[in-house]
């Protein structure tokens, strides 16, 4: 069973807290930073051939964000995972508390298309869970990049080693729950102690899981199966994924100048990977505003030119945003018509024998 929706008043909240972020992100603090007119003006001296490439880099980025789907659900056609994908980065990025419903959509469409709930229950789980290590895995990689350039800095190096370090001990945490049911149980065990130290409530009954060991558990008989076959898979799409979203902003950075904005290649990754962070913020959907602003800063602190920092991230929050969303709302409209002419047809197909 999915997930349930939000209630209203939670949707209506976080709507309001997102228009209050984009506010003060977008009207407050970039007008201060920099120049939208000398931004728009960068935007407009693109040549041709940048925007040509801008462009195929933005279909590119939409075509490679089904894969992982795909690597979690090998036996759904790539139209059907293109429409449950799209349909759900609309309204998991665009609708206001919206991720909880997008999880529900999700599943409803699965269904739809005669995929079973347990098997749609592990597609999702690992495919976030993967998304989540990859995007911690790519900061780590980033500061590496720095330290092993010319831009050097004992700071990366340490934020570096802090990455790795995080990301080490999720990835090892991950291999010993799906390694057997006993570490599953004594993972999520020691994590219940630590819970009821914070939280005594929470403490579970004796003879009873604590909260995080049924999810461990639930968690490892969920996607153990599908991580066994599929890992390598997973990794490489997801990676692509996050990668083709780096494509555009590459693009979209030289298209205004190159070398001559002020930052190089790996300065830039490294801010792209870091900027992604703030998407954990739980504040608006997407990370809308405060990967933005983020981004914008870090770019800058490499020395980018200001302006054109905030050139390159309205290309790309419009590239690898606004698309996603317009194509979101035409495949779940293509996703309701299709459901309509299944049920009809079940409809006419059982009259008969009534």
């Amino acid at each position: 069973m999915g997930p349930a929706r939000p209630s209203r008043r939670k949707q209506v909240i976080a709507g309001l807290v997102t228009l209050v972020v984009l506010v003060i992100v977008f009207f407050g603090i970039f007008p201060k930073f920099a120049n939208y007119g000398e931004a728009w003006d960068s935007i407009q001296e693109m040549s041709a051939s940048s925007l040509a490439l801008f462009a195929l880099a933005t279909v590119a980025n939409i075509l490679i964000y089904v894969f992982p789907y795909q690597a979690a659900l090998p036996g759904l056609a790539y139209g059907r995972a293109f429409i449950v994908r799209q349909t759900s980065f609309m309204i998991s990025n665009a609708v206001p508390a919206g991720g909880a419903f997008g999880l529900g959509v999700q599943y409803a469409m699965l269904n739809g298309y005669g995929i079973d709930p347990a098997v749609s229950t592990s597609a999702i789980g690992v495919t976030s869970v993967w998304n989540l290590m990859v995007t911690l895995a790519l900061p780590a990689l980033g500061l590496l990049a720095l330290v092993f350039s010319d831009e050097a800095t004992s700071g990366a190096l340490l934020g570096a080693v802090l990455s790795l370090g995080a990301l080490g001990v999720m990835v090892g945490g991950l291999a010993l729950i799906l390694r057997s049911e006993g570490w599953a149980r004594r993972l999520g065990g020691w994590g219940d102690a630590l819970l009821a130290r914070v939280r005594p409530r929470s403490a579970p009954a004796s003879g009873e899981d604590g909260p995080l060991t049924a999810g461990a558990l639930r968690f490892r008989d969920q996607t153990v199966d599908v991580v066994h076959d599929r890992w390598i898979r997973l990794t490489v799409t997801n990676f692509g994924q996050q990668l083709s979203q780096f494509g555009v902003l590459v693009v979209a950075v030289y298209g205004l100048g190159g070398k001559s904005t002020g930052i190089n290649l790996l300065e830039l990754f490294a801010a792209f990977s870091l900027a992604r962070l703030a998407g954990f913020i739980p504040i608006t959907p997407g990370g809308l505003g405060t990967v933005d602003a983020a981004l914008v800063g870090l770019m800058s602190a490499f020395g980018m030119d200001k302006d054109q920092a905030l050139a390159a991230n309205l290309l790309w929050r419009a590239a690898t945003f606004i698309p996603q969303v317009v194509i979101g709302i035409v495949t779940f409209l293509i996703w309701r018509v299709q459901q309509n002419k299944r049920l009809g047809g079940n409809t006419v197909a059982a009259a008969p024998s009534a």
